[in-house]
């Protein structure tokens, strides 16, 4: 069965390749393009497509404006177009906020070569997208934090995520303590966009979160979060651990990979870790969570209710590496409490 599309851009030139894009692919079916918000409101109700692309920056009624409407009226899979700007970083994930699934970054179409990357990158995003859970917009649910006062250095929280992940991370740190392990974290995401994302679940949560530096040391109270185009690690360095970055090419088909995190903490942190696969296509976190479960981490999937989209956690389900899987606010209480627990037999 085919998956109907409503482009949704204030330019001609995008309008032309998706068109092109979404022609040339045998499970797509393009049921129209329109220029601005009011065209796409009588295109959303005559059509109601699967998915929907979506520019930001429109005249009239910007994408912003139109989503947030969108999803308090008809919820539908969107996937924003973004252009590679701070301010367009920024509104992006404030999208993904108002309910957006995904987004792509404007291209920059200059050679062959990289119109096939975007043609896939573009294909891949609107069938991740039309097999995710879109819910209507609510207000702001009241957010119990967890309790926990820790302090030390020995424990390691490592999260995981994809499609849909910046509204699950960011769940999951609201809940959290200030006084909390240090937490290491891959978002797959490009550059640019991981220092919007940072910033803005810095503003959010009681934790201080952060873009990850090479060669830093591990603090409790603190979030790192995998550059964009970079791979992140962690190491043991002395009594310490510490991050390390690095520029190596995709591993399980991405860059920066939750395989490498996960890796990197059964091998360094082992017994002392914690894992968390959240929301997200694909399989990448499901080998190195089985890695982390076999040295002794404590480890928590997202469950499949309560994901966009059921890939990635579900992988690690599969191949045994989860211990419980579980909404994000249980994920919160457990985590807590398996780290209030080890910590205690740590210092007997």
């Amino acid at each position: 069965m085919s998956i109907s599309v409503l482009v949704v851009d204030d330019s001609a030139l995008i309008r032309s390749l998706m068109t092109q894009i979404i022609a040339n692919h045998p499970d797509l079916n393009l049921v129209g393009t329109a220029p601005d918000a009011y065209v796409a409101k009588d295109m959303v109700k005559r059509f109601s497509p699967d998915v929907i692309t979506l520019d930001i920056e429109m005249p009239k009624v910007d994408g912003l404006t139109f989503l947030d409407r969108l999803m308090k009226a008809k919820p539908t899979p969107v996937v924003m177009i973004s252009t590679l700007t701070e301010k367009g970083a920024d509104a992006t994930m404030l999208a993904l906020e108002l309910g957006a699934v995904d987004f792509i970054p404007k291209p920059k179409i200059d050679v062959q070569a990289k119109f096939l990357a975007f043609q896939q990158l573009v294909t891949n995003k609107i069938i991740a997208a039309a097999g995710a859970r879109v819910k209507k917009r609510v207000a702001n649910e009241t957010v119990t934090k967890t309790q926990l006062s820790y302090s030390g250095t020995e424990l390691i929280v490592g999260i995981g995520a994809s499609t849909g992940g910046t509204e699950a991370i960011k769940d999951l740190l609201v809940r959290l303590p200030a006084s909390f392990p240090a937490v290491v974290m891959t978002q797959h995401m490009p550059p640019g966009f991981t220092t919007s994302f940072a910033k803005r679940l810095n503003g959010q949560c009681a934790l201080t979160v952060k873009e990850a530096q090479h060669n830093e040391r591990l603090l409790p109270g603190h979030v790192y979060l995998a550059p964009g185009d970079q791979h992140l690690s962690v190491i043991k360095y002395g009594s310490d651990y510490r991050t390390q970055l690095s520029d190596e090419g995709r591993v399980s088909g991405h860059k920066p990979s939750v395989d490498v995190l996960f890796d990197s903490l059964a091998e360094h942190v082992g017994h002392n870790a914690f894992g968390v696969i959240l929301t997200g296509m694909g399989r990448d976190g499901a080998q190195g969570m089985r890695a982390m479960h076999d040295k002794g981490a404590t480890t928590f999937a997202q469950d499949e209710a309560t994901c966009v989209v059921y890939g990635m956690p579900k992988e690690a389900v599969k191949r045994g590496g989860v211990d419980k899987s579980l909404p994000i606010p249980e994920i919160a209480k457990q985590l807590t409490e398996a780290i209030r627990s080890k910590a205690r037999g740590n210092r007997l």
